[in-house]
């Protein structure tokens, strides 16, 4: 089996390993199954997990901060957390919500402090001044030790840490963006920040310049990728979910791509979803990419995807600008 690659981020005094492994699924329904499913992706080397305030209503952070307690692995395991995350009556990013989410979340996890904090959601009506600041004072109080944004445009980050620099304060350090082979045609819900095509060069440009960390997600289009959806069975589909995939991703453009990733796959015998990570893999980016695995199994596959090597010209043609490889 391949070996867990890791990077290192400004802040945090930890290995970060370059698969980040998803918990939403981690709510203390099944703590016997989801203790074992951690421990199986620890143990391939995953040091790094994301969670999120919103995540079970509270359920997700106190599992997964049971589970690091028991296995008294706090020092080792780089937490990401999530916050301020709009509801069903208002936008919450404001330093009263990103103060009350903290510390929530530290409540929940029985911790002293978060290793990432992201905020989960950008209101762009919000000054960025207030809300570095705000970050500021929690870093200095030790309750977080890094801190960035989860679908947030690479303009808002860049004027955050514009803000940040001309005060002397600590900048944002990462970013949490959608990014995979597919392009959003509809976006799956308001506000979700995607890089991914050609809409999202500029983005990739900036990050790129910047050498930003980037916590991508959805390597697989919100499950495009499976090799479960074709051009035609579209209206088979009854789950919310898998519709979402259909109206957001099934389109013809991406349809061309996923035709690709199946020449290459049957080519390198490896499955669909392993080109689509490894097409994420492969960028000159600094990316580590969030993967939702249910299975120690479709963990090992995510690594075996990340020790892939794809070259320029194999990564032109499955983006459609090129015809030959």
């Amino acid at each position: 089996m391949a070996d867990m690659k890791y990077g290192a981020l400004n802040g945090i005094d930890k290995k970060v390993s370059r698969l980040v492994q998803g918990t939403v699924m981690v709510n203390g329904d099944d703590y016997d199954k989801e203790f074992a499913l951690l421990d199986a992706v620890h143990d391939m080397g995953c040091t790094t997990f994301d969670t999120g305030h919103v995540y079970g209503n509270g359920s997700n952070e106190r599992a997964v901060g049971k589970w690091v307690r028991e296995r008294g692995l706090r020092e080792q395991i780089v937490m990401i957390g999530k916050g301020a995350h709009h509801n069903a009556d208002r936008k919450r990013v404001t330093p009263f919500d990103i103060a009350a989410d903290i510390h929530d979340s530290l409540a929940r996890f029985q911790f002293d402090y978060i290793d990432l904090y992201l905020l989960h959601r950008d209101d762009e009506s919000v000054a960025v001044g207030p809300i570095v600041d705000a970050l500021n004072e929690h870093l200095a109080a030790g309750r977080i030790r890094a801190f960035g944004g989860s679908n947030w445009s690479h303009k808002r980050i860049e004027a955050a840490n514009t803000y940040a620099a001309q005060n002397g304060l600590v900048p944002f350090v990462a970013s949490s963006p959608n990014f995979s082979l597919a392009e959003q045609v509809q976006e799956p819900w308001e506000g979700c920040v995607s890089i991914s095509g050609t809409k999202g060069k500029a983005a990739r440009d900036y990050y790129l310049e910047q050498k930003t960390p980037l916590f991508t997600w959805s390597s697989l289009a919100g499950g495009f990728f499976s090799g479960r959806f074709t051009r035609d069975n579209l209206d088979s589909f009854e789950s919310y979910l898998e519709n979402l995939c259909v109206t957001s991703y099934c389109y013809e453009e991406n349809f061309k791509r996923l035709d690709r990733v199946k020449i290459l796959a049957e080519e390198k015998a490896v499955s669909i979803p392993q080109i689509a990570m490894a097409y994420v893999m492969n960028q000159p980016l600094d990316i580590y990419a969030l993967v939702g695995c249910g299975t120690p199994d479709e963990f090992k596959q995510n690594m075996e995807a990340m020790a892939m090597t794809l070259s320029e010209a194999e990564i032109a043609w499955l983006e459609l600008r090129q015809d030959e490889r």
